[in-house]
């Protein structure tokens, strides 16, 4: 089964500003929580473009693994899409989209994710759903660190969200789907 989370953020920034972040790959390491040991393996500076491969070794739920991922679409300043080549999911497609918003920027993630194991993975997924909320939440910290971020409108069809209790709106809000 497919599953997506979808996060929205603004921040007070043009895109000019804040894409050129989002776009440098050794920016990730800042992004993810520090017990998941994020490292990149493959050497920086990497050249980001379509076709560009990343290696990466990291700890999820105490286990060490590797992953690699594309980037399969590469259209600065407005979007870029990274999927899993090898890792630890049967799917992985993460979308950041970029839009001008007032005088900042909308910051559009949405991740389209498969468990390994069909059909014992489903087994696994609110513990999984919620790691993946829980590491977003944690973005969100650090990017409204670094850039101040205001609310996030959420889900654009209006329905209700999904937050992780005691989670930090900083405007980065995921959503259950």
């Amino acid at each position: 089964m497919i599953h997506t989370l979808e996060t929205h953020l603004r921040l007070p920034h043009p895109i000019p500003q804040v894409f050129p972040f989002f776009a440098d790959a050794a920016n990730l390491e800042r992004l993810t929580p520090p017990e998941l040991r994020f490292q990149i393996l493959t050497p920086l500076p990497i050249e980001m473009r379509e076709g560009a491969q990343i290696e990466y070794r990291l700890r999820l739920f105490g286990l060490p693994f590797r992953w690699r991922t594309r980037i399969a679409v590469w259209e600065p300043p407005l979007r870029f899409v990274d999927v899993q080549e090898r890792g630890p999911y049967r799917l992985w497609e993460h979308s950041h989209c970029f839009a001008p918003d007032g005088e900042g920027a909308r910051v559009d993630d949405r991740v389209r994710y498969e468990l390994p194991l069909r059909p014992f993975g489903e087994i696994a997924h609110p513990l999984v759903r919620r790691q993946l909320e829980r590491i977003f939440a944690y973005r969100t910290e650090v990017l409204s660190g670094l850039f101040g971020a205001g609310a996030g409108p959420g889900r654009a069809d209006g329905a209700e969200e999904s937050r992780p209790a005691g989670q930090i709106d900083g405007g980065r809000r995921p959503v259950a789907r």
